[in-house]
């Protein structure tokens, strides 16, 4: 998918549920080999976004077009080209790490030997090798999360959505992830995730796009956000001095003392 193109957009997405407004007019442009992050506090329509991106569920109205296919009208064609690692790992704790990355291998109709070699590929390029062969159990929270980025990758999508794929993680596992998101965009893989840390979006994003209420409140680079605000400020208050810092400053010498040599002479 030629680098800049614009694989995935929204037009005027609405959804309800019952009387809650999930997103009203959402619209959202996310261009290849970029990372688009959707930042928002909860409630804010970010993981009902992602999931009508992703063909889980349908919109009460507007349009999705993601990889050049309707999300709506021809759904299949979009999950073929598509990865999605949501907010809970789908691994299965019993089996090892490399016996996840089979099933999933078979799931998505892959031959068994095709699926081997997939998952021997996916556990060097997220260096979990050495760890293959352990069971899931056993993993560490940015183990997990990297496994977990690993399985949506299986068909080696162009685009990769990640639901706050850091949420839970300790400072060093998420570091861990961002490096492996990292890795992934190089590679030339798009990439939209929903976000809750400021941080996360800041290190990662080539564009963010401000979700609240179910629309779009704001967008940009992160530096063109933070220009918005305004530049560094600092504020100094001042106060009038005592009467005895006067002295202190004038004499080198405090107020009491200068009266107890008055009284002395």
């Amino acid at each position: 998918m030629p680098y800049g193109e614009v694989v995935i957009e929204a037009t005027a997405l609405a959804k309800r549920f019952g009387d809650k407004v999930a997103l009203d007019g959402f619209e959202l442009q996310v261009r290849a080999g970029s990372v688009c992050a959707l930042l928002g506090p909860n409630g804010a329509g970010k993981t009902t976004a992602v999931r009508i991106l992703t063909t889980l569920l349908r919109p009460d109205s507007g349009s999705v077009v993601v990889a050049g296919h309707d999300a709506v009208r021809d759904p299949r064609a979009v999950r073929y080209r598509i990865g999605l690692v949501a907010q809970d790992a789908s691994l299965d704790e019993v089996l090892s790490g490399r016996e996840n990355l089979v099933l999933f291998g078979r799931l998505y109709h892959l031959s068994a030997a095709a699926a081997r070699a997939r998952a021997a590929e996916l556990l060097a390029q997220f260096g979990l090798t050495e760890a293959a062969e352990r069971s899931v159990a056993g993993y560490s929270g940015g183990m997990r999360r990297r496994l977990d980025l690993a399985a949506g990758l299986i068909l080696a999508p162009p685009v990769l959505f990640l639901d706050e794929p850091t949420t839970g993680l300790d400072p060093r596992a998420r570091i861990e992830v961002w490096s492996a998101i990292r890795s992934l965009v190089d590679g030339g893989t798009t990439v939209l995730l929903t976000t809750q840390y400021l941080e996360e979006a800041d290190r990662l994003a080539d564009r963010i796009v401000v979700v609240d209420a179910g629309r779009v409140v704001a967008e940009g680079t992160p530096d063109e956000l933070k220009a918005k605000v305004g530049p560094d400020r600092v504020e100094t208050v001042t106060r009038k001095p005592s009467l005895d810092e006067v002295f202190l400053h004038l004499t080198g010498r405090p107020a009491h003392r200068i009266d107890q040599e008055a009284v002395s002479a």
